[in-house]
């Protein structure tokens, strides 16, 4: 894998129909890694916590309540700028996050429960970057209904989207390596399918399309106090 430079702002979050359906941030190019996700989990994937089996015909992760920690699943690729694309759904989970690293520490992520679609910028384990939402948008995903999830990455951007909920971002302090992805799963079940990773290059029409989208930080919804503690919680475990 060819090594890279991670960037990452303050991200903005709109309901975008069709975006999937045309270029974004990047244009795909060379997949790097592809697989439905219809056989029993194994190599080259890592997966240090939780249990991950193959169920109902695509993979599922499941904390172990022994872990103390969220289920993890990891490439453990180094990455050039590249998108990724997947498929989720809950079953029974609390919570879901794609999550990209540095070398030592978290970057970013995209955080799902059932009530509420997150992205952030991780701290750094030395407490000198604290975390940062960046974009946070109430949503109803019902147990056992599919969603997807897409996440581009190229030079000092990147854009993050379930369904047709879009955010983008950029930022200078992010000029790291990048590894992964990064799959956890907080409680009780969630199932995957359908991934790929590809290689990516900057879509011409950038400039323009960002132009039709929210400026990063501009739909942040509010948590309720008791919803705001269990997610806390539930990213703390997945960390």
């Amino acid at each position: 894998m060819k090594p890279v430079v991670l960037a990452l702002c303050a991200f903005g979050l709109a309901l975008a129909a069709g975006a999937a359906d045309k270029p974004l941030l990047a244009i795909p190019g060379k997949v790097i890694y592809e697989s439905k996700l219809d056989a029993a989990p194994a190599a080259p994937w890592l997966m240090p916590k939780g249990k991950w089996e193959l169920a109902e015909g695509v993979w599922r992760g499941s904390e172990k309540p022994e872990d103390k920690h969220g289920a993890v699943a990891r490439l453990p690729n180094k990455l050039a700028d590249y998108v990724i694309e997947y498929e989720f759904k809950f079953e029974g989970g609390k919570a879901h996050s794609l999550s990209i690293n540095a070398a030592k520490e978290h970057m970013a992520r995209i955080s799902i429960t059932p009530q509420f679609v997150t992205v952030q910028r991780d701290g750094s384990h030395d407490g000198t970057r604290k975390p940062e939402l960046y974009a946070r948008f109430a949503v109803n995903f019902a147990t056992g209904t599919w969603h997807k999830v897409h996440m581009e990455m190229v030079g000092d951007s990147v854009l993050g989207q379930v369904d047709d909920l879009v955010a983008w971002g950029c930022s200078d302090a992010f000029k790291q390596d990048r590894f992964g992805p990064t799959l956890t799963v907080s409680g009780q079940s969630v199932d995957f399918r359908n991934l790929s990773v590809r290689e990516a290059t900057l879509n011409p029409d950038w400039e323009k399309v960002k132009e039709t989208l929210p400026k990063p930080g501009e739909k942040i919804a509010a948590l309720p106090a008791p919803a705001k503690k269990a997610a806390a919680k539930a990213v703390k475990k997945a960390e």
